[in-house]
């Protein structure tokens, strides 16, 4: 055969095969047709057959079923159909945790709810018409301990609100175990300022300090960390992604449809590195999150442990019965004290000389049984709560780092060889990049910025960062949080302290520390001290409430 007939059958035969290429690319144009108007878009918009692609600025040029309108309309697609699974996984992060806040804000609530029916039902049945008509005192008390646990220091200083209740139902039993005597509001004011040094109500005032203080700062800086943990995911979740990546999703999802391949997925490797390039600020979250995470972790330990609320909580009027006994038991010497440091006090005109023990007054009330009391509040109990939000927190760590895989997986991809690698269908080659701004320097898909972190991002670091100082604090039973309120009194920190190994292992950890051994006896402190001298010290609202309690336990004497 001569060489030009083998020419022209060569010619021939590439004529041939390009006709019947076209042929195929103008079948396949009818499959991206379909697939095109299924997303919503005006089916119009698709060739009828294939087109010359060199306008298209993200897809491979060359012979193709898109074109520049449909390539700008799959990219607004493609950022929605990237950013839906991060939102859907980001909002049932956010439901799980909003709903776990509910539970423990309704438990502590309606244990304190509890606890003051509990003290109500007692007293009245006990004391009848002399506590009823002291009953706002007691809610007063009640209300008090809610305005802590809703704002912390803001609203109450536990520390000096409890100095003042224990100096306050001093003055008022000291007067009813006394009633032979007339007392100025000056003498009752070196009563009052002696309180620590008399002791009268034995070691409970300080049992309840500690108990209080830790308990409530471990409850209320745990819901704090359940209300901030939904917050933050919802505001990173609404971060734009950029056009980089709003191009790179375009490029990995939909521009196979370019070659009419609408079926075909991307590689999961090459999806990795769009992911991590898209998510790369999120990623940098990721270590935060996790100190903060733990942080929950750790203080719900001490919920479960020596800063259990429920047990707190639940046995306050027995507490409060306690202190009042060991003040009737201890009358005379507590006395005898006062006497000897603030002065002999006048007899009471028209009064018969009578001691608490004359009247034969036994105020002593049995506490509940454990069987006997309230059903567990919110229909639930601490541990099972507990429980319950350590088995989500511990799920939701590595939250962020491990989004590119989650979104990665199953129906989104293809596994093998035969997937999309942003260029045709075969093997993926490049190396996967690592999470973080900093990796991407070296990302092959996603052009990212690493001199310019997202500012929103950066600003939900700081705000965990804060909150898990705040935790790590309330696990030692300190209260560093600062509360916003109007008079701006909030930053006050509080609390006792628990640092040793004791607090998990002592199971009268509450009552562990000692009396200031630098405090001088009370016949030394007031020795010469002039009652007359200054006027009645303001008390807090609560000492004035438990005051009405020492009134309602001794109102037998009165009779």
């Amino acid at each position: 055969m001569k060489p030009v007939s083998v020419l022209c059958v060569v010619c021939t035969l590439v004529v041939l095969s390009v006709s019947m290429t076209a042929e195929q690319k103008l079948k396949n144009c009818n499959d991206v047709r379909a697939a095109y108007s299924s997303k919503g878009f005006n089916v119009n918009d698709v060739p009828n057959k294939g087109v010359n692609g060199a306008p298209l600025k993200v897809c491979p040029q060359g012979f193709s079923c898109c074109t520049v309108e449909m390539e700008e309309k799959l990219s607004q697609q493609s950022h929605t159909e990237i950013k839906a699974p991060v939102s859907k996984l980001s909002t049932n992060l956010q439901s799980t945790f909003r709903q776990r806040h509910d539970h423990f804000d309704k438990f502590f609530r309606e244990l304190l709810k509890n606890a003051h029916g509990s003290l109500h039902n007692m007293f009245a049945r006990t004391y009848g018409m002399m506590y009823m008509r002291n009953s706002e005192l007691f809610d007063n008390f009640f209300k008090a301990l809610k305005r802590y646990y809703v704002s912390g220091s803001a609203a109450v200083n536990l520390d000096s609100m409890l100095s003042d209740f224990w100096a306050d139902l001093l003055e008022r039993m000291f007067g009813l175990v006394n009633v032979q005597y007339e007392f100025s509001p000056a003498y009752m004011e070196c009563v009052s300022q002696h309180t620590e040094q008399l002791q009268p109500f034995g070691d409970v005032p300080r049992k309840l300090r500690i108990q209080l203080t830790r308990a409530f700062v471990a409850a209320r800086t745990f819901v704090r960390g359940l209300t901030l943990l939904p917050e933050v995911v919802n505001k990173v979740s609404m971060v734009s992604a950029s056009p980089s990546c709003v191009r790179a999703s375009m490029k990995m999802l939909y521009c196979p449809y370019w070659s009419g391949q609408v079926a075909l997925k991307p590689c999961q490797n090459y999806c990795l590195n769009v992911l991590r390039g898209c998510l790369a600020n999120q990623a940098d979250l990721d270590a935060e999150w996790n100190n903060f995470l733990d942080a929950m972790l750790s203080l719900a330990d001490r919920l479960e442990g020596p800063f259990n609320f429920e047990s707190v909580v639940e046995p306050i009027d027995v507490k409060i019965s306690e202190a009042i006994m060991n003040m009737q038991e201890n009358s005379m010497q507590v006395s005898q004290k006062v006497f000897q440091g603030c002065g002999q006090p006048k007899p009471s005109v028209g009064r018969s000389k009578r001691s608490i023990k004359d009247t034969g007054f036994n105020g002593r009330f049995r506490p509940y049984s454990p069987d006997a009391r309230p059903t567990t509040a919110a229909g639930t109990s601490l541990d099972r709560l507990t429980n319950d939000v350590k088995k989500k927190l511990k799920n939701a760590k590595k939250f962020w780092s491990t989004l590119p895989e989650t979104v990665c997986a199953g129906e989104r991809i293809e596994p093998g060889d035969d997937c999309w690698n942003g260029t045709a269908k075969s093997r993926y080659e490049s190396v996967v990049i690592g999470n973080g701004l900093a990796n991407q320097v070296s990302n092959p898909d996603v052009d990212v910025d690493i001199t310019k972190p997202n500012i929103v991002i950066r600003s939900q670091i700081a705000a965990l960062k804060e909150m898990t100082s705040w935790l790590k604090a309330a696990h030692s039973g300190n209260d560093i949080s600062v509360d916003n309120d109007e008079d701006g009194s909030g930053g006050e920190e509080s609390g006792s302290g628990c640092d040793s190994p004791s607090c998990e292992s002592d199971p009268d950890i509450y009552f562990s520390t000692p009396p200031n051994p630098g405090k001088p006896a009370i016949e030394e402190k007031v020795k010469g001290i002039n009652p007359s001298d200054g006027g009645v010290a303001s008390k807090g609202s609560m000492a004035l409430a438990l005051c009405g309690l020492a009134l309602a336990l001794l109102a037998p004497q009165m009779r």
